[in-house]
């Protein structure tokens, strides 16, 4: 049984300085994640406590996100998980890439639609009508929920009043929608299930709340269903992460039959579903059908999230939540203490955009631009990359993950700072894993900041590097 010394001091309750001692264990590595805690009874008699000193300090541990207790079995410690080192490795070369150094890069990371789309006189003409209308009150902070105007025409639009404007909550963007939504639901070592692989921006919301993340793989058509319900049958699961049309990074959208069994698992296991919509609106292919998994939501299940942002403009900020019945409260709360309200005046122009119909043509042109890049790029990589990379056919979105049909051959990781150094920028795998490893034989290509001479240009530089 490992050792453990140590010295009370009278000023500070004892659970809480074992609890201490035992926190830098785990984080200096002397005590391994997930290695088994003496027993309540040894370590007493070890430290000449009583036992209620070593319950509270594993409680307090526990609470902490420091162990796990399993009744019959003991109490485990659990390692703070670290920032991933590839992860600090990339996020570090676009911060010493100025915006004028970035545009000197074929840059195949992008996730956003390019500026050179962004709708400005349109845009421009719907925030001088707000001003002419509203005046300085377009610049007063909203209610909570947002404007109401806006609230009322996302329901009218894009959900024909199936829900009230009071079911819809305006937010900053996706990533803050994730991110309320954890604060107001999600507790210290709770349980919460994402896609493998999916979007990191998630990982690193749960991670920070301390969750407990599994993980399941994903298939053609969405998550493994088989291996979730194995797991619903053993653990209690707070709320599961999906996206629903191209999932970032694979670019899977769900089947209608994986969407309803999905609910149905939610009710018969009592978890919430928290969906983010992501560029649906970027569909190629006349067979996929848009329906996402809230449209199938009877039993107020789903957790409903779509930024505005990617698809429009980056710097508007803007997305919304449908938010079941029950965590409406908390929720509100959560945005709150986030940031109170989400711009006033982009919220009352974006309400006019969508009313005047620009909304409605900007999608239907970007449509047009980014279907001829789509078509491109896989035509390239369907007939120069035979034999070298695998992937499967999105239909939609930004971008393609790639597979190495030899990957004992190449790392993504390694690939991404060769290519980097030639003046091309991808995103590795490693990104979208937990354990980096696992994306070493994957890397993502996206071409919303890349025209077709870009494109051509940089798959030629992979090539050759692939090729050597």
């Amino acid at each position: 049984m490992k050792e453990f010394s140590l010295i009370f001091h009278e000023e500070i309750p004892k659970y809480i300085q074992l609890s201490d001692y035992i926190k830098h264990k785990i984080d200096i590595g002397e005590i391994k994640d997930r290695e088994k805690l003496p027993t309540i009874r040894a370590l007493s008699e070890m430290l000449k406590v009583n036992n209620v000193t070593i319950v509270n300090a594993y409680k307090k541990l526990q609470a902490d996100g420091y162990a796990n207790m399993k009744i019959g079995s003991g109490t485990y410690a659990r390692r703070k998980e670290v920032i991933r080192s590839f992860n600090k490795e990339y996020n570090k070369t676009f911060k010493l890439l100025s915006s004028g150094g970035l545009r000197e890069y074929i840059d195949f990371t992008g996730e956003t639609t390019s500026s050179s789309f962004f709708p400005v006189k349109d845009l421009q003409k719907v925030i001088n009508e707000v001003f002419d209308r509203d005046g300085a009150e377009a610049l007063l902070y909203q209610d909570v929920l947002g404007y109401e105007k806006l609230r009322e025409e996302i329901s009218k639009r894009f959900w024909k009043n199936k829900y009230s404007s009071e079911d819809i909550l305006i937010v900053s963007g996706a990533q803050q929608g994730i991110d309320i939504a954890a604060k107001a639901i999600l507790n210290v070592n709770d349980k919460v299930i994402v896609e493998r692989p999916t979007y990191g921006g998630a990982i690193s919301v749960f991670r920070w709340k301390r969750a407990d993340i599994l993980e399941v793989p994903i298939e053609n058509d969405g998550i493994d269903i088989a291996i979730l319900e194995k797991i619903l049958k053993k653990q209690k699961i707070k709320f599961m992460y999906i996206m629903s049309y191209f999932q970032n990074p694979t670019g899977i959208s769900y089947s209608e039959e994986k969407k309803k069994k999905l609910i149905a698992l939610a009710e018969k296991y009592d978890f919430y579903i928290l969906e983010d919509d992501y560029l649906s609106e970027l569909i190629y292919d006349s067979n996929l059908v848009y329906n996402p998994l809230k449209s199938y939501d009877i039993y107020d299940r789903v957790i409903y999230i779509k930024s505005f942002s990617k698809i429009f403009m980056p710097g508007i900020r803007i997305g919304y939540v449908i938010i079941p019945e029950v965590f409406k409260d908390s929720m509100y709360l959560s945005k709150i203490n986030t940031d109170i309200s989400t711009s006033s005046l982009m919220q009352r122009a974006l309400e006019r955009y969508i009313v005047k119909g620009y909304w409605r043509k900007h999608i239907e042109y970007l449509n047009e631009k980014y279907r001829s890049r789509y078509t491109f790029i896989k035509q390239i990589l369907e007939r120069d990359f035979k034999g070298i990379l695998e992937f499967k056919e999105p239909n939609g979105g930004l971008s393609f993950l790639l597979k190495f049909s030899e990957p004992e051959k190449f790392n993504s990781r390694k690939l991404f700072f060769i290519l980097r150094d030639k003046g091309v920028l991808i995103s590795p795998g490693a990104l979208f894993f937990r354990k980096e490893q696992e994306g070493d034989k994957y890397f993502r290509i996206g071409f919303s900041q890349t025209n077709h001479e870009k494109i051509k240009e940089g798959l030629n530089i992979i090539l050759k590097e692939l090729s050597l």
